[in-house]
């Protein structure tokens, strides 16, 4: 838990200097960029946490692989250096995310299905999203067949579960009650 705090002390620090250069958006891509780097290479966030890693070794490896990154990312990973908290690199980026899409009024929103979308689904599921956030929503479609059928719906911390699986879940948890 201390980890997200510390995370969200980051991204907001950083936050408010990109406020007062008018490069949120910019920024906000580039974290995007660093969270699913980190997230799609499982080696590089071994070596971000891993204690046996040299905090030089770990510098290097962030200078390399983001080569191409900011000044403000390069002095995010400076800060992290010396404070020793290279461990927190993705959590940050991902609190950013969040601390910006607060900022502009955004937020991300999953839906789940067995199959793949149609467009009907995808008008019922609109329609859902305009009663849970009104908030302008950016919509993730997941395709997971072991829901069998139906969508799971999240916004924010909300869910909306009408997923087969779900519903003989209920139908199985009351005749174990009874």
């Amino acid at each position: 838990m201390s980890g997200t705090r510390a995370a969200i002390r980051y991204a907001k620090a950083i936050l408010s200097i990109a406020k007062d250069s008018k490069r949120t958006a910019m920024l906000q891509d580039e974290m995007n960029h660093l969270s699913d780097t980190i997230a799609a290479n499982a080696e590089l966030d071994a070596v971000l946490k891993s204690p046996v890693v040299k905090l030089s070794e770990k510098r290097a490896v962030l200078d390399n692989v983001f080569n191409e990154s900011s000044s403000s990312i390069k002095a995010l990973f400076q800060t992290l250096a010396q404070n020793k908290r290279f461990d927190l690199l993705q959590p940050i980026a991902i609190q950013y995310n969040r601390l910006c899409n607060e900022l502009n009024n955004k937020e991300e929103a999953t839906v789940t299905t067995a199959v793949p979308m149609t467009e009907t689904l995808e008008k019922k599921v609109m329609a859902k999203l305009k009663t849970l956030s009104d908030k302008d929503v950016t919509l993730t479609k997941i395709v997971d067949e072991t829901i069998l059928g139906g969508f799971i719906l999240r916004v924010g911390d909300q869910q909306y579960n009408a997923s087969v699986s779900n519903q003989l879940n209920e139908i199985k948890n009351k005749f174990i009650t009874n």
